[in-house]
């Protein structure tokens, strides 16, 4: 059945137990002005036909650069919400904590694309956001922009917008991966990727796994083994090879075609 490609997903899923980080700490504010309109990721971050004024405006709100090391938090589930992080370069993984210390993955974020959104609803956010990598994002005043956005019509789309595609990614692939066997979770987790990294400039068939297995298994709602295993049969099947995080995707068409899967 086609599938679409999506840039982050939100999987209810069995709830694993990630190997534990090095203690996590808060990233500091660095004082750098970030201009929207000179932005290498512009394409990726801002809508497309978003106005020349209105992305403008956006530079008036003198965004700052927030660096975050591998293993650092950038914002904790439970923690009041002020800013939404666009990321510039890293990656990062998104995960609910229950009540007794487990973790579930429900997202990996690259350069490009908004994180924080989950806390305009109740003021708070209700996820966990932590580099896999070190990383840099940029940090978005969400008052202030609500502020802007008031007496600027193109601004409150913007804002919309963002909103709204972080909720048709979830929906999207809450409906997905319900239907879907292990194989093919693997295959969609392992072509999204491959798509949105060629979005970005880089290879499509060639790349590093920042996420551990345990991570993806979460994500995915299976277990490490089992994600292990299916490296293994498609390893077998010569669509891929592995070696460690190291992926190459040696028929990607190939991969396509075994799980009917259509990348938009």
């Amino acid at each position: 059945m086609p599938v679409a490609a999506l840039k982050a997903f939100t999987v209810k899923a069995p709830v694993i137990l990630l190997h534990k980080e090095a203690p996590l700490t808060s990233a500091p504010v660095v004082a750098l002005r970030v201009l929207c309109s000179t932005c290498h990721l512009r394409e990726l971050c801002v809508p497309r036909d978003m106005s020349s004024s209105d992305v403008e405006r956006l530079d008036d709100l003198k965004f700052g650069r927030r660096r975050v090391k591998m293993g650092q938090t950038l914002y904790r589930a439970g923690d009041h919400f002020q800013f939404m992080y666009a990321v510039r370069s890293g990656t990062f993984r998104s995960n609910l904590m229950l009540p007794d210390g487990r973790e579930q993955v429900n997202g990996f974020y690259m350069a490009g694309e908004v994180m924080g959104l989950d806390g305009i609803a109740n003021d708070a956010h209700g996820s966990s956001a932590t580099a896999l990598e070190d990383a840099e994002v940029c940090v978005i005043p969400y008052a202030s922009l609500s502020d802007l956005a008031k007496s600027h019509a193109g601004l409150q789309q913007v804002v919309a917008r963002l909103t709204s595609r972080e909720i048709l990614r979830e929906q999207g692939l809450m409906m997905l991966l319900g239907s879907m066997n292990a194989e093919e979770k693997l295959a969609t987790f392992l072509l999204n990727l491959s798509h949105r990294l060629k979005v970005r400039g880089y290879s499509a068939s060639e790349f590093h796994l920042r996420m551990s297995r345990a991570e993806i298994g979460s994500y995915l709602g299976m277990t490490l083994e089992t994600v292990s295993r299916i490296f293994s049969a498609f390893q077998q099947a010569r669509l891929l090879e592995v070696d460690k995080r190291h992926i190459r995707l040696t028929d990607l068409d190939g991969l396509r075609r075994a799980f009917e899967i259509r990348l938009h």
